[in-house]
């Protein structure tokens, strides 16, 4: 069945705009005709079985419409609708509210920066969203609480989403469940298919710390499998603990409920926290590759005249991605764009490339600045003296 936009489903669901496909399920933005309230708009998410989908994709699929239908939350999008339709394949559907606003993930990707004051916020509303279905009988674990499922809603506040991770029954079972989870955020007790309430708290630890540096979990250095960040958020030392009380390695080393965590953050008690024997250094703050137009601060240790680009601008936007300096060809402004290049230069490569560290990217331009002194300028030495010829050649 191939969907289309304004295509109807179910006489009910008309299709209005493509959220998300990642090969195994499509989630589309769509209008309930049948809906008496003035925002129509509910998000239809399916999965078509067959060929690459196993009964696996298929069971998390079921219970996330299962768990949804039983919860009760002001800050989780309620379920409205489960379907079936076969239509020479086998396709399922599940509908629930839409929530509009902007996701976490999106706010980073436009170079946000989270203050302390903000990121203390959005924890006070996970946590109290995570106390409510870790309190349920069976208890539920979201097991996927990271930047693209958290929803900054038009009223300032955060709702968790997608809950096709979902676990609805207790460890202690002894059940196996489904490997899920995102690397960075996901705890390594989830991936050996034992998650418990703190495995959804290390989430949120992660993603708070990602709100803070700018950067994924993934890409931070580790030491003791403890994320080390520290030396990147300037933020008061209890929160930094709370922050590093949260991502211990060890389950039982967090805090044992999401209602404790939230009652030590509120009244910011000193913790204490396991500590390795050795702080790694870590880079500088890192908010490079946000985009040439992005108002994101530049690092001042970044700022400066930079050689190579003034003395090799037909290479040098290349490998620095910085693509307005291909002006530089435009007869017109080439010389122009050339001095332009010298003064802006350190900027925009900073801002159009992602680097590992302001000191990967002084390597690099230092690299630059000594290849434009032994061959950058030689050649356009030549390049002026061949073109001031053919100018005289030519008024001769």
């Amino acid at each position: 069945m191939m969907l289309q936009v304004e295509q109807v489903l179910q006489d009910r669901y008309q299709l209005q705009r493509l959220l998300g496909n990642n090969g195994i399920r499509q989630t589309w933005l769509a209008k309930d005709l049948q809906a008496a309230d003035v925002d129509s708009r509910v998000v239809v998410k399916l999965l078509a079985f067959g060929g690459a989908i196993q009964w696996d994709d298929l069971k998390l699929f079921e219970r996330e419409a299962q768990i949804l239908k039983q919860l009760k939350h002001p800050r989780i999008p309620q379920y409205i609708d489960y379907f079936c339709v076969d239509d020479r394949s086998l396709w399922f559907g599940l509908i629930e509210q839409y929530i509009p606003g902007e996701s976490l993930k999106e706010k980073l990707a436009t170079c946000h920066r989270f203050s302390e004051k903000q990121v203390r916020k959005i924890a006070v509303d996970v946590l109290n969203i995570l106390i409510y279905l870790h309190e349920l009988n069976p208890l539920v674990l979201h097991r996927d609480v990271k930047p693209s499922n958290l929803i900054l809603g038009e009223d300032n506040r955060v709702y968790l989403v997608d809950f096709g991770a979902v676990q609805d029954k207790a460890a202690s079972s002894g059940v196996t469940f489904t490997v899920v989870g995102t690397y960075g955020y996901a705890p390594m007790e989830q991936f050996g298919g034992k998650a418990v309430p703190a495995s959804d708290l290390y989430a949120l630890g992660a993603t708070l710390i990602h709100l803070l540096t700018g950067m994924s979990p993934a890409e931070l250095p580790q030491r003791s499998l403890r994320i080390e960040f520290s030396h990147l958020v300037n933020v008061t030392p209890e929160f930094k603990e709370w922050l590093q009380k949260l991502t211990e390695p060890a389950p039982e080393d967090r805090f044992a409920t999401a209602a404790l965590a939230l009652k030590t953050l509120k009244e910011g008690a000193s913790l204490k926290v396991v500590k390795p024997s050795h702080i790694q250094q870590v880079p500088d703050i890192n908010n490079s590759g946000c985009g040439i137009n992005s108002t994101a601060p530049v690092p001042e240790e970044v700022l400066g005249w930079n050689w190579g680009a003034f003395l090799m601008p037909y290479l040098w936007p290349f490998t620095n991605k910085v693509w307005v300096g291909l002006l530089y060809f435009v007869p017109s402004i080439g010389i122009l764009m050339t001095v332009v290049l010298g003064a802006k230069g350190n900027e925009w490569a900073w801002k159009s490339r992602r680097w590992r560290s302001i000191d990967h990217f002084k390597r690099h331009q230092r690299g630059w600045a000594i290849a434009g002194l032994f061959v950058g300028a030689p050649i356009s030495l030549m390049i002026w003296w061949l073109a001031m010829m053919i100018i005289s050649g030519f008024f001769n």
